[in-house]
């Protein structure tokens, strides 16, 4: 892949040393959508906390656009999340805030943006996706769907570069999953590059431009979801795929 916006080389992460990352190599090219799928603990939200720098990595290298190196001790984290967004399976939404407030935060602390110019892009991506009309609402007034719509509003009110999803839909009741993943097919149709861990199969078919499996900590198999979905190459890519599509 010569046109490369996501770099990740060589990558161990280990917790009281039980290695979940073994030296994972992944390339992601600009407006390209990824999904990492595989059994849980095999490395794939660790691998996502690893690239918005939330975990340091034992060893390897991730780097943003060339430039930017999330795995050196002296890069400055604001800027690395400035540029890479994630999302998370719960919300993460301050309560003590009304959604327009929770979504203007971020671009008025981090990027110094005014109060207006903030209120004003914030208003718009949320009359983009539906809910504009909840602005005032405190999440707990929220569906979980509604606060995981919010959640990646906030995100993408920084206009990072790259979003990573983690497993966005797992805590959701499955009749709001739809909603959720609607906002998700609106980022792909619009260009935005995506690195997301799910366990929606058929979602990971049909939004993604490349599957990868992970499995121990590596890249088992990657391909296109035809390929990866059609003939796996890997028996364990075959038996993982048996079990989540019964």
């Amino acid at each position: 892949m010569t046109n490369t916006l996501l770099e990740i080389s060589g990558v161990w992460k280990a917790f009281e040393g039980h290695s979940v990352l073994r030296g994972l190599d992944l390339r992601v090219a600009p407006h390209e959508a990824v999904v990492l799928i595989g059994a849980s603990g095999s490395g794939k939200s660790t691998l996502l906390r690893c690239v918005n720098g939330l975990e340091t990595v034992d060893a390897g290298l991730i780097l943003l656009d060339g430039d930017l190196d999330v795995t050196d001790f002296y890069t400055d984290m604001d800027a690395v999340r400035r540029r890479i967004g994630i999302v998370f399976q719960s919300y993460n939404l301050f309560p003590h805030m009304s959604v327009l407030d929770n979504v203007t935060l971020s671009p008025c602390k981090v990027l110094k943006r005014s109060v207006s110019d903030s209120r004003d892009q914030a208003m718009a991506l949320l009359q983009r996706f539906g809910l504009a009309a909840k602005a005032d609402e405190y999440p707990d007034r929220l569906s979980g769907g509604q606060a995981q719509r919010v959640a990646i509003v906030r995100a993408l009110a920084m206009e990072p570069e790259l979003m990573l999803f983690d497993e966005i839909t797992s805590a959701l009741d499955p009749l709001l999953v739809g909603e959720v993943l609607d906002t998700v097919r609106e980022l792909k149709m619009g260009g935005l590059t995506l690195l997301m861990a799910t366990h929606e199969m058929g979602f990971a078919r049909e939004v993604a431009d490349r599957v990868c499996f992970l499995d121990a900590g590596v890249v088992l198999e990657q391909g296109t979801p035809e390929e990866v979905f059609g003939s796996p190459r890997e028996a364990k890519t075959g038996e993982f795929l048996s079990r989540m599509l019964k």
